[in-house]
Formats: C-alpha cells, structure tokens, sequence
C-alpha cells in the first residue's frame, strides 16, 4: 500500500535511508529533517512495514525535486520504487509544478519514467541551498534527470 507519510513514520522512513547513506548510495538525513519534512514523503508498505520510502520536494514555483528515493533491498524489483515515483509526479500536477529533477546514482531507471539527462546548472535553486553543504560538492557522482510535466496543469 502506497499512502502519505505520517509523523509516526518518521523512524522507520530514517532506518531505511540510513542503510543507503551507510553504502555512500544516498545523502544522509537526520531524523529531525525527516521530521521537518515529513509531508513531502510517501511510505510503501507491506504487511504494516514500512519497506520503500521516498519524497516530493518543492522548491519554487515551477520546480521540485524527487528525494529520498530508497526501497530495502528483499523488495527491490518488484514496481515499488516506480509507483513511488509516480505518486511523486501525480503530486507534483496536482500542485502545479512544471519541471521535476531528481539526482540519482541510477539514471536509467528514471530514464525508464520518462525523465531526461539534464545539466546542475538547471537547478540553482538545489545547488546552492542544499549541493554547496554538501561534502560531496566538489566530486559528486550523482546524476541529475528531469520530467517536464503537461504545461496545462491546473
């Protein structure tokens, strides 16, 4: 079941993202920025666990970005990660976002949704808020993609 995150979700949302930034495959985040931010998330479960997590950030008016994109690994495979995706993009029409960007160590699978290889320097608003914290800033491997969404959102 797919569904918004809610607060009580938070320390699970945590446990998941911090094996991923353990492996250097995602940026760590701290509990109190899940909490901050915790109605940008969305939660798969399954039988009552909580076992992909990931979120829809807003930045501006035109443009949000898809964070925190992390499915353990036993359900990996199985359409989690693309259906979390897409609630991301169905979220981001709803309120009207033009352009959505993701960075990511796996572009292909965005690929796969329609997203296109895009350049940093599209996002300035990402890259200088959050990119120029980060401790990777000057070696980051993370590819960026973008989805342009129907220009008649409402």
């Amino acid at each position: 079941m797919l569904r918004r995150a809610k607060v009580k979700d938070a320390q699970q949302i945590f446990d998941i993202l911090q094996i991923y930034a353990i492996k250097g495959i995602l940026l760590p985040r701290s509990l109190n920025s899940i909490y901050e931010n915790i109605r940008d998330f969305f939660v798969f479960e399954n039988n009552g666990k909580i076992v992909g997590v990931g979120s829809l950030h807003v930045y501006w008016e035109d443009l949000a970005e898809i964070k925190s994109l992390a499915v353990l690994e036993d359900f990996q495979h199985q359409g989690i990660g693309k259906k979390i995706v897409e609630k991301c993009i169905e979220d981001a029409k709803e309120l009207g976002v033009k352009k959505i960007f993701a960075l990511t160590y796996v572009p292909d699978f965005f690929k796969k949704l329609g997203f296109e290889i895009a350049d940093k320097s599209e996002f300035p608003q990402k890259v200088w808020t959050e990119c120029i914290h980060c401790v990777k800033f000057n070696d980051c491997k993370e590819v960026p993609v973008s989805l342009l969404l129907e220009k008649n959102n409402t």
